[in-house]
């Protein structure tokens, strides 16, 4: 039986995003090289999942080779520098709409849910729930004008910073091996920003936002701590996963941590490569479980944006991943709250039911 799976994190709008002339060929025929399509998240049981919008940085060619150096620790990548307004808003609102036209493209088979009820109906009905999140807040203005447009199209999910800095805060750059305490934290937009997604009920997302960053989200939320897709800094420390003391702080908010699949991030080597066994996934999980309690562990895939285990491969690969965990002695039960039990009831603690 494959159990289903929401999944915190991925990046198939980006994806879309780059060949728009072909969208139908990926999303609906599953003609693309990508890890998502939809016949093959039915295939696998993908129940649903946060649908990023992100906006990556205009090319610059004098920026080193990324995959070699993350294929070579240790490395500290240089951060694109921030990125305008008006550029972002143009990108993230066409995402948006690839969103909403895989929903209305689909013939009833995803849709576009804003309430965890939503969810849940969907999940019964066999229909793949799609919420809309944004990695990095560039496309909002520091006024939180744009807020209202993007919350109207259905924004559940924000992380107010991607890597780069932006007029919110500031995220954590790609360097292995390295502490998330990089600099400084929100700034006053970045801490208006939090209390009007408390009172609009949109999740706060703490991926990607460094240690002051994230102490200053937990100081100002009166919502869950969540944080999509980021592992364990004790396993693996690079700068973009969780220290214990964030793993403590998450668990006693009641919020969750979702496992992210990304090679760089799972490694106790840091390095890129897919080649690796069920070993590395299986002591993030331990350790994120023996931290957090076992309710407050989910899965981030980070489908679509990073470099996965071969082991997993793509969307397909979920059911090994699942019979992987239940070979370790996870239960059944412990494997249906990892896979989205728990990110339902962080959802509902987080939205109302």
């Amino acid at each position: 039986m494959t159990i289903p799976v929401f999944d915190g994190h991925n990046d198939l709008l980006w994806h879309l995003s780059r060949a728009p002339d072909r969208r139908a060929a990926i999303w609906l025929r599953g003609e693309g090289a990508g890890h998502l399509d939809l016949p093959r998240m039915r295939a696998a049981g993908f129940a649903g999942g946060l649908f990023a919008i992100w906006v990556p940085s205009p090319a610059d060619p004098a920026l080193p080779d990324m995959d070699a150096l993350m294929n070579a620790p240790p490395y500290d990548l240089p951060l694109p520098p921030p990125i305008g307004t008006d550029h972002a808003q143009a990108q993230a609102l066409m995402a948006a709409a690839h969103l909403h036209w895989m929903a209305a493209s689909s013939e009833g088979a995803f849709r576009l849910c804003h309430t965890a009820a939503e969810i849940r109906a969907a999940m019964v009905q066999g229909v793949i729930a799609g919420v809309m999140h944004m990695e990095g807040a560039e496309a909002i203005d520091p006024d939180l004008i744009a807020l209202d447009a993007f919350a109207a199209m259905g924004l559940r999910s924000l992380g107010p910073v991607w890597s780069r800095p932006n007029v919110f805060g500031h995220g954590v750059p790609f360097r292995f091996p390295g502490d998330p305490d990089t600099g400084p934290g929100l700034t006053e937009a970045g801490r208006r920003l939090v209390a009007e997604c408390n009172r609009r009920r949109i999740l706060i997302d703490l991926s990607h936002l460094n240690a002051a960053g994230f102490d200053d989200v937990a100081r100002i939320s009166d919502a869950p701590l969540v944080a999509s897709h980021s592992n364990a800094w004790a396993v693996t420390p690079s700068t973009r996963n969780l220290t214990d003391r964030q793993l403590d702080m998450i668990r006693d908010s009641g919020g969750l941590a979702g496992l992210n699949f990304a090679t760089v991030f799972l490694r106790p080597d840091g390095r890129q490569s897919p080649d690796m066994d069920w070993t590395p996934v299986l002591r993030h999980l331990d350790h994120l479980i023996a931290r957090l309690g076992e309710d407050h562990v989910g899965l981030g895939s980070d489908f679509d944006g990073a470099t996965l285990p071969q082991g997993i491969g793509d969307v397909s690969g979920l059911p090994a991943l699942q019979q992987a965990m239940l070979d370790h002695g996870y239960g059944t039960a412990l494997v249906e709250r990892l896979c989205w039990r728990n990110w339902l009831g962080v959802l509902e603690r987080t939205w109302g039911g």
